[in-house]
């Protein structure tokens, strides 16, 4: 008789022979879940589905609906869509295939070569994938020789697994393959095609959109937005990414690791300095923006671009104030209540909307106004005699998340407002096939500035993480394409800024935590990243909001 272990599942025990796949140990517990099982947890360490048990184990699952179990799905569908378009095209004929930056709820992917990108093109790779999905081929991963690896990637040309794999410590690396197809990843995958079932495939621009479910619905593919905006002010990126030459991590590396940062951080930081020039001067010759709402997801830099634009705006003979929309904040015992009985600060039920605009339309109107200050430690509005007036060339910098709503700012008059998006937008990828997501940049920012400036712990950071990201979906970014300008606050090399601040954090996360898996995820993540020093980085950097040594009182 075969061995059998133990699994305890939700506190009750189940006895299974061993080396049963935890794919098939899922089936038996699926009908619980509302969403597909495509990861489990066993003894408090993830694991993809196609692990065998080994051992007695204690096992629970991660969904699509999970942060884990969601990027497992999408990576995975990279993967899916790279396979199968190579076996369309043929390889001989991709000059390049990259996985560029998130749209919306896809990815942009950027195709070179000798074919032709057209609806037709587009149609046989999503036959193709529909074949694969049908099949249910399986996904192999297979632990191979690092330095056999990068030798094989080198010779294929793949120049960006080359760079990437000289900076790894581990003699060893994951392979996935599909049909054939082989390719490196960094996160999680699915067992198998058949898990991959909804997505879909649209041409846009010079490549094409992977179209993937939300989180929140993982079974449903919105529509594709193809906000001309946001894209613009990603490709710029690119293009910024190109002249420094960074576009991945093992470029970054490779700089870092020769001295060449000093000259990579002045350039980077010029073309920020320039891009800001550049709206300060679009305000100034609109002639009758009183008004500057600035707006965009957490730990974009805000604070830090308004004092920038100010000092811009200043160059351009104009007389900027600053006005931050915590200031008006209703009383706490205002404040609306979420759905778990917290007070919900992210609402715009939470600003004294209309004290709002009865302070700014009299401001318009060149009267005197006494300007509040919320006392966050009491929760209320004091106010100390701030008084404004605005002249000819006064501008008011108004810093808030709900900047872009209209509802927030309804008597003011539209051609009064300048809106301007403001987000760490990141183009850098780990290589050409995977993606470094911007949440998780904003995020790493967050952790460190949290804990530097609140002493609060990483965990804390990251278990609030989903209450601010549902805000952000709500109340900025559907408003993020009425900007009349986008700014994107990520600095290519913020990340090897940002690793030797966040790692203690995050490795101070313990198992019993609930954000202990994404502290993990985290702290893999960043093993790709040499770290570097905090020196010659400008006091008015961006970076210098969260880890400190900021020129400005941020």
């Amino acid at each position: 008789m075969d061995r059998e272990y133990v699994v305890t599942y939700k506190g009750n025990e189940y006895r299974y022979a061993a080396h049963t796949p935890y794919s098939d140990i899922a089936k038996d517990f699926s009908a619980e879940y509302d969403a597909d099982i495509v990861l489990a947890v066993v003894n408090d360490k993830l694991q993809e589905l196609f692990h065998t048990l080994e051992e007695d184990s204690v096992i629970s699952f991660e969904t699509t609906k999970g942060v884990s179990g969601h990027k497992a799905y999408k990576r995975s569908a990279c993967l899916l869509l790279i396979s199968a378009f190579y076996d369309v095209v043929g390889k001989e004929n991709i000059d390049l295939f990259r996985v560029e930056f998130s749209i919306g709820a896809g990815y942009y992917c950027f195709v070179k070569g000798n074919f032709k990108l057209d609806d037709e093109l587009i149609k046989k790779v999503r036959e193709k994938m529909d074949d694969i999905v049908k099949r249910d081929v399986i996904i192999k991963k297979e632990s191979r020789d690092l330095s056999t690896e990068m030798e094989k990637f080198r010779k294929e040309g793949r120049e960006d697994k080359e760079k990437l794999f000289k900076y790894r410590r581990s003699s060893s690396i994951n392979i996935y393959s599909l049909e054939g197809y082989e390719d490196y990843y960094y996160g999680y995958m699915v067992p198998s095609a058949g898990y991959i079932r909804y997505y879909d495939l649209v041409q846009h621009d010079e490549g094409l959109i992977l179209q993937l479910p939300e989180r929140k619905e993982p079974t449903t593919v919105p529509p594709v937005k193809k906000g001309k905006k946001l894209f613009r002010t990603m490709w710029t990126s690119n293009i910024w990414g190109e002249m420094i030459g960074i576009g991945t991590v093992g470029d970054l590396n490779e700089k870092i690791s020769t001295g060449m940062m000093q000259q990579t951080i002045l350039v980077q930081e010029a073309l920020q300095e320039s891009r800001i020039g550049d709206i300060a001067k679009w305000i100034k010759t609109r002639g009758n923006s009183r008004f500057v709402m600035i707006a965009g997801p957490s730990s974009s830099g805000k604070t830090t671009f308004s004092h920038r634009l100010s000092i811009e705006l200043l160059a351009h003979g104009m007389k900027p104030h600053p006005i931050a929309l915590d200031n008006y904040f209703k009383n706490r015992e205002d404040t609306p209540i979420d759905e778990d009985g917290n007070y919900d600060f992210e609402c715009l039920e939470a600003i004294d909307v209309e004290g709002f605009n009865k302070d700014m339309t009299k401001l318009l109107n060149g009267e005197n106004v006494e300007l509040p200050t919320f006392n966050f430690k009491s929760g209320r509005r004091e106010y100390k005699g701030d008084f404004l007036q605005l002249g000819d060339e006064d501008v008011l910098v108004i810093e808030g998340i709900h900047g872009l709503n209209d509802k927030l700012s309804y008597s003011l008059p539209p051609e009064s407002k300048y809106k301007i998006y403001i987000s760490a937008l990141t183009t850098l990828n780990v290589d050409d096939h995977n993606r470094v997501p911007t949440t998780d940049g904003r995020l790493i920012r967050r952790i460190v500035r949290d804990y530097r400036t609140r002493g609060a712990s990483a965990s804390k950071t990251l278990n609030m993480w989903a209450s601010v990201r549902r805000g952000e979906e709500k109340y900025i970014f559907p408003f993020q394409e009425s900007a009349n300008a986008m700014f994107n606050s990520h600095l290519i090399y913020e990340l090897a800024v940002l690793k030797p601040f966040v790692e203690p954090l995050l490795f101070g996360i313990t198992k019993d935590d609930p954000a202990y898996q994404e502290a993990k995820r985290l702290l893999k993540f960043l093993e790709y990243f040499l770290a570097m020093d905090t020196a010659s980085i400008p006091q008015n950097s961006i970076v210098r909001e969260f880890i400190g040594g900021s020129c400005f009182n941020v």
